[in-house]
């Protein structure tokens, strides 16, 4: 137990000896644009939630037309309002993107 807290109080000072390294500036030629980066990561993020969200509501569906085929309106109906609204996030996501990135 008290070789662990060592451990753990040497690697917090070493990480406290570390952070004037980080707070220097950048070079001229190293400029990185980490929106775009992240923005990348943000859309493969919101597409891989949409198409999660509209698998499960797709096979709700199915699943509930199989059970009751006269229902039809009312599945269909709700089925293409949950498809539109998932879909929304990722074409708010593309719309926030190309607003932040240049």
């Amino acid at each position: 137990m008290r070789r662990t807290l060592s451990f753990i109080f040497m690697a917090l000072a070493v990480m406290c000896f570390a952070v004037p390294v980080f707070a220097q500036g950048e070079a001229a030629g190293s400029v990185t644009n980490w929106v775009a980066i992240t923005s990348g990561f943000a859309m493969a993020i919101a597409s891989a939630v949409c198409g999660i969200g509209q698998s499960k509501a797709t096979a709700a569906a199915c699943e509930g037309l199989a059970r009751n085929p006269a229902a039809r309106p009312g599945i269909q109906l709700a089925l293409i309002l949950g498809l539109a609204l998932i879909e929304s996030l990722a074409l708010y996501t593309l719309v926030i993107i190309f607003a932040k990135v240049k």
